[in-house]
């Protein structure tokens, strides 16, 4: 596992900006093409009655799990169109997992737990894939159960992992 000192940090500089500050596209050209990974998770908080109707598939709007599925992973692939500085990348496999189990249910309350993990063989990672395919799938579950309750909350949106570049691999907590 790699962790990052704050002195680390303040000793890098930022890649989008140059000597002006001004926000630039990194030139990618000149980089090895390396198999890149990310794994990114969040987490979607609702009231009990919510989890359930979702997990039952008794939404009115239809399959919460499959449409948020499908619109993360949509998100993923067109994230160069979001993020104004992100390459367009040729994702090699998106998968996303939500965990629904009632194991993870609060009082009064129950989590969705997302996992995106996103892949390609390019110059450049793919944890902004990642991440917007998490941010989207959340957002499509709570606007198809929004209707029922509004009190949900989306939360606990990171990185988890990424391996490849010449950063290498880097284990997140």
């Amino acid at each position: 596992m790699k962790n990052t000192s704050s002195d680390e940090i303040n000793s890098r500089t930022l890649t989008h900006i140059d000597a002006d500050g001004n926000a630039y596209m990194v030139d990618i050209a000149g980089k090895e093409i390396t198999e890149r990974t990310a794994v990114a998770e969040g987490q979607i908080l609702m009231q009990t009655k919510t989890f359930e109707m979702i997990r039952d598939n008794t939404i009115q709007k239809g399959d919460v799990l499959t449409t948020a599925k499908l619109a993360g992973i949509m998100a993923a692939k067109r994230t160069h169109e979001l993020i104004p500085l992100c390459h367009p990348l040729q994702i090699s496999h998106i998968d996303i997992n939500l965990n629904v189990n009632q194991e993870t249910e609060t009082v009064n309350n129950s989590t969705i737990t997302i996992q995106a993990s996103v892949q390609c063989n390019g110059r450049t990672g793919v944890e902004m894939e990642a991440l917007t395919a998490v941010s989207v799938t959340a957002l499509t579950i709570y606007d198809m159960a929004k209707a029922i309750d509004r009190s949900m909350k989306i939360s606990e949106i990171r990185l988890r992992n990424k391996t490849g570049g010449q950063s290498g691999n880097i284990n997140l907590p």
